[in-house]
């Protein structure tokens, strides 16, 4: 349930953060935060409960930056507390990291971590990574975050910023989603097209165990150990306003209103003149020969499955 959104540019670096935030909102959340570079330096601001209370922290301060990355929180790892809200900072808070996903090894990590020194401040499996990148890197950010990578047992998709390595955001996947926004002089990052389709329609879409390093005039991708991936750039038809409330008070009533439409939309794919229902997928398939079907799902999910 959490999001991720991150910005290098020019422009207010914090309201970009801030909108983006919201349109992540849908997804549910109990704490949001931004850490964002200025001048070389890092800073980061942390708030539980709803992104208001964020943006009511930062209102009075003239934030200057050209990089912010922010989050999303839902609680699995620790409760819904300001420490335990992303970006997570290593202890000398000079590399910030916001993280989707579950490191299913991050009580060993943390053991170890702390037997050489490291201080621990959060409940979080995503403190861990921060600390590993911070303690790899001796030279560029992007290798940090390979080596740090390497150490995880899960799943993960994180975007990290450094004092040590400034100019840059450097993106890693592996199953959870991330977005790269290409625009001009600047550049955008989400777990969810929501979070910037106001801003660029041109998106690249970064794969499992690919590392993406995002500057304001460049995005380079490569996979790990080190081979450069060309990307193609995927044109978004649809814009903002139809991530929108459209008068709804809540997401969820509107989906409901909505389904309708989308059911009509869906099946008339799949209806052909003769108003037979097709399935090109499933033409040469033994589908009609199974026995046995499994459903993975709960909830309304597991209704709409059963039918």
């Amino acid at each position: 349930m959490c999001g991720i959104v991150g910005y290098i540019g020019d422009r207010d670096v914090a309201s970009i953060l801030l909108v983006g935030l919201e349109r992540l909102s849908y997804r549910g959340y109990d704490s949001s935060g931004i850490a964002i570079m200025s001048d070389g330096e890092l800073s980061c601001w942390k708030k539980e409960g709803k992104i208001h209370n964020l943006e009511q922290a930062i209102k009075p301060l003239n934030i200057q930056g050209s990089i912010g990355i922010g989050h999303t929180r839902w609680a699995t790892h620790g409760a819904a507390t300001e420490a335990n809200a992303h970006p997570q900072v290593c202890s000398m808070n000079k590399t910030a990291i916001v993280h989707n996903g579950i490191i299913e090894n991050y009580s060993s990590i943390k053991k170890k971590l702390t037997e050489e020194g490291h201080i621990l401040r959060s409940q979080t499996d995503t403190e861990v990574i921060v600390h590993l990148i911070d303690r790899y890197l001796n030279g560029n950010l992007e290798d940090a975050v390979e080596k740090a990578t390497h150490d995880l047992s899960g799943s993960f998709a994180i975007a990290v910023t450094s004092e040590k390595d400034p100019d840059k955001i450097v993106i890693c996947r592996k199953g959870s989603p991330l977005i790269i926004g290409v625009g001009k002089n600047e550049n955008f990052i989400s777990s969810d097209i929501q979070a910037i389709v106001s801003h660029t329609k041109q998106v690249i879409y970064l794969e499992d165990d690919e590392i993406g390093i995002i500057s304001k005039d460049a995005i380079d991708i490569r996979k790990m150990g080190g081979v450069k991936v060309t990307k193609d750039i995927h044109h978004i038809t649809w814009d903002a306003e139809a991530t929108e409330k459209a008068g709804y008070d809540h997401f969820m009533l509107k989906e409901i209103n909505e389904q309708p439409a989308v059911i009509r939309r869906i099946t008339s794919e799949h209806i052909n003149k003769n108003n037979e229902v097709v399935f090109p997928g499933l033409k040469n398939s033994n589908i009609a020969k199974a026995n046995r079907f499994i459903i993975q799902a709960c909830g309304t999910s597991w209704h709409a499955g059963l039918i």
